[in-house]
């Protein structure tokens, strides 16, 4: 586990930890990523967010990473053209979190995931599993609104990559609904299509990570409704949830 995590933060680009705020004499270092999509500026959320976890639980390690979230400056474009950022919403200790790409209009304005007609649609599905929206934890590749929504570049989620990893190290999920291609692509470090992608678990550093289609890809093609409820019957199935067929 302690490899896995070594490794995707390397493929976040950071590639050392400061100290800590307690002094200490031996510096911790990690041999640079051999690729790094871009060079990321250490925060103190990434350095110690599951030791801080374990201490403070995982609502007090949110609000800070949520307070980081707040004040980074790291995508110009994306910090110009911000309202506010869109960090997270739910359970700080669900078994389950939804993974999309961005935060759109809606999300932009409100400070919340998923709460446009996309976001309209996800609740159903989670009710439909039987669960209520509080049960699960939901948020996003990134935490800035893009232009006109289009998907996030490489280096913005490569910028965001830290902050999304110590959202998951506080919460310790079982299971990750990744919600759409950019979604299940970023996390993975797939090029596969959510087509190829759906269906099956993966693993994501010990957690069980289910693809599945984006609720606004189903505002537009509804006929996609079907593969996506035989997602989430598949996902309940594993979690021990018993929904209707």
């Amino acid at each position: 586990m302690a490899i896995q995590r070594l490794q995707s933060h390397r493929r976040a680009g950071i590639t050392h930890w400061g100290r800590a705020s307690a002094p200490s004499t031996v510096e911790p270092a990690v041999e640079p990523a051999v690729e790094p999509a871009v060079e990321i500026k250490e925060t103190a959320t990434v350095q110690g967010v599951t030791e801080m976890a374990g201490k403070k639980g995982p609502a007090a390690s949110l609000a800070v990473i949520q307070q980081e979230v707040q004040g980074c400056e790291r995508c110009e474009q994306l910090v110009a053209g911000r309202t506010q950022t869109v960090f997270g919403d739910g359970n700080p200790q669900a078994r389950l979190c939804f993974l999309g790409e961005a935060p759109g209009r809606d999300e932009d304005k409100q400070g919340v995931p998923f709460v446009g007609r996309a976001g309209q649609l996800l609740n159903d599905i989670i009710k439909a599993c039987t669960l209520k929206r509080e049960d699960v934890y939901i948020l996003n590749v990134i935490k800035c609104r893009p232009p006109e929504n289009r998907n996030p570049a490489p280096e913005e989620a490569a910028n965001c990559r830290g902050f999304l990893q110590a959202q998951l190290d506080a919460i310790q999920p079982e299971y990750i609904c990744c919600l759409g291609t950019v979604a299940a692509q970023n996390l993975l470090d797939s090029k596969e299509t959510i087509g190829n992608l759906r269906g099956t678990f993966h693993d994501y550093q010990g957690i069980k990570v289910l693809a599945t289609y984006h609720p606004a890809y189903l505002l537009r093609n509804p006929s996609a409704k079907r593969q996506v409820w035989d997602d989430m019957q598949i996902l309940m199935k594993d979690m021990g949830i018993k929904i209707p067929g």
